[in-house]
Parts: structure tokens; sequence; C-alpha cells
């Protein structure tokens, strides 16, 4: 019975592997390092704290981090363009409403002073002469300073205008003189000298003295409407048809063979007619251009016209007349 209580698929040799002598000194070995090793001894704690190792050299940035703080940077220039951007906006806007201000000012200045009495001085004549002056005009305190040079130069160029009407009146004498079938341009030049020269001054440079003046649309459109015609006076007395009062190219280049010193005045007189059609056009686009930046329209013509009717007295006393009159016949 013994040999039944055998195992036969055992080993007969029973060994265990774990009962040598060196693993069991090994393990034995690596417990009693365990068991005498304290996290919190002091002995331990000074070991390992001699040397620190920095966490910067252990942690780096993370990446995502780097472009966040890159995408901010970019965020706040770009903020900052912008705010910079909208201060230059409003210094601007500031700037034009100040102007604004000054011009109004302005307006109101010369509104107080034109509901004032205020004597005419111009033509400047003399105190005892029997004809006194008709029109007011003074650039400094009724024309802005923006118009008030513009302004000046139509002056200037209606002046040149009645200057050179005069000549062209003994520049048609010596072509009398010379020819005495040309009495006729003589005598049409002193009528031009009288008719042009004041009718220059009342229909073309008093409109656009008013227009700068007062900013009318009105005055605007009816010195743009005068002067057109102006300038295509000027380049027919320039050309010089004979017999019609002008001492222009054509009649001056006539009377060379006739008469070189009186055809040399006459050109004269003819340079002069030119020179008064290329200022004319020059000053009719700068009048222009200064006319579209005044918010000028027909519509405020149409406007001021129409108001200007109907305030008008003589034209009030002239339609009453004449409605009492057809209601007096019915």
């Amino acid at each position: 019975m013994s040999g039944l209580d055998n195992n036969p698929f055992a080993d007969p040799v029973d060994v265990n592997p774990f009962q040598d002598a060196s693993v069991t000194q090994a393990t034995r070995g690596a417990i009693d390092g365990m068991r005498e090793y304290n996290p919190f001894s002091t002995t331990e704690l000074t070991d390992r704290t001699d040397t620190t190792i920095p966490i910067s050299s252990v942690l780096s940035q993370p990446a995502v981090l780097q472009t966040s703080v890159e995408q901010s940077s970019q965020v706040s220039a770009a903020a900052a363009a912008g705010q910079a951007n909208l201060i230059k906006q409003q210094q601007e806007l500031e700037r034009k409403a100040a102007e604004l201000e000054r011009k109004e000012q302005e307006l109101q200045n010369r509104t107080t002073q034109n509901t004032g009495v205020k004597e005419n001085n111009w033509p400047p004549l003399p105190k005892f002469f029997p004809v006194k002056p008709c029109f007011y005009q003074d650039f400094e305190q009724e024309i802005p300073e923006d118009y008030r040079r513009m302004c000046k130069r139509m002056y200037y160029l209606w002046m040149f205008h009645s200057a050179t009407l005069f000549l062209n009146i003994l520049a048609c004498l010596a072509y009398f003189t010379a020819d005495t079938q040309y009495g006729v341009d003589f005598g049409l030049s002193i009528l031009w000298f009288i008719l042009f020269t004041p009718v220059s001054f009342i229909c073309w440079y008093r409109p656009v003295y008013k227009a700068f003046r007062s900013d009318s649309s009105f005055s605007f459109f009816f010195f743009f409407f005068v002067f057109f015609f102006q300038v295509a006076v000027y380049i027919i007395q320039s050309v010089g048809i004979p017999k019609w009062g002008n001492s222009g190219w054509i009649a001056s280049i006539s009377m060379i063979r006739i008469n070189l010193a009186v055809a040399v005045v006459m050109m004269v007189v003819a340079g002069f007619f030119t020179v008064n059609a290329i200022l004319a056009i020059i000053l009719l686009k700068m009048v222009h251009s200064k006319y579209r930046r005044t918010g000028a329209s027909f519509t405020k013509a149409q406007q001021e016209f129409s108001n200007g009717v109907l305030t008008n007295r003589t034209f009030q006393s002239a339609a009453t007349s004449a409605a009492q009159g057809v209601f007096g016949r019915n």
C-alpha cells in the first residue's frame, strides 16, 4: 500500500528551486534593505536634497501655449493699430468740425454786418462828384478767406477787360485815320466801351461776388450763363472782323500793307483781346471748381429764385395791381 501512495508522475528528486542558498541569500538581503529604508528619515532627506533639479530642465513650455501667446500678441498689435486709426479719424473729424464752425461764424458775422446800413464805396468817386457810388464792396469783410483770392482775380479780369475796351477805341481811331471807310469801327468801339464796361460789371462780376459772399446757388448759375457768352464775345473780338468795332487779328493784319504803325497798334489790342479770352476760360474753370465744393445745386438755385421773387416788394405790388385789375373788370 505504501507503493500506491507514491505519485508516479512526481519527480523522483523533489527539489525546491527557492530553497537554493544563493537565491535565499539574495532575497533576504533585498528584504532587509527594504525594511531598513525610511524615506522620511533625516539621513535619507539629507542625502537626497543636496542636489536639486530645476523644473525648467524637466518641464518645457507646451507648443500650444507658445502659439496662443503669439496669436494674442498679433491681436494686441492689430487692436493698437485699429485704435490709432480711430484716433486719427477722430482728429480729422474734429478738425473738419472746427473748420465748419469757423466758416459758420464768419458767415454769421457777415450776416450781422450786412444787416447794418453800409455806405456804398464803389466806384471810388470824389465827394464833390455829383454821382455817388452805387455798390458796396469789401473783400476782407464780405468774402470768405477761401474764395477771396478767386474773387479778386475776377475783379482784376474785369479791370483788364475795361482797359482793353478803352485801348480798342484808340486802335479803332488809328484805324479810322488810316482809312476813312472804317469810321464805323471807331463809332462801334465807343459804343462797346460805354455799354460793355458797366454791363460786364453788373452781369457777371457782381453775380460771382454775391455768389462767393453768400454762397448763393442762383448767383453762381447766373454768372455761368452770362460769362459763357462773355467768353464767346472775347473770341469774336480777338478775331477782329472788319466793321464790327473790334481791333482784332484780321483787321490788324489787313492794315500791314497800308500803314505798318497802325497795324502794330491794332495787333497789340488784338493780343489784349486774346489774353482776355484765355484768362476768362481759365477763371471760368477755377470758379466752377470752387462752385462744386460749396454744395450749390440747381434745385437750390430754383428755391432761391422763387423765394427772392415772392418776397420782392416790387413783384408783390405788381401782382397785387394785376389781380385787382382782373377782379375789378370781372
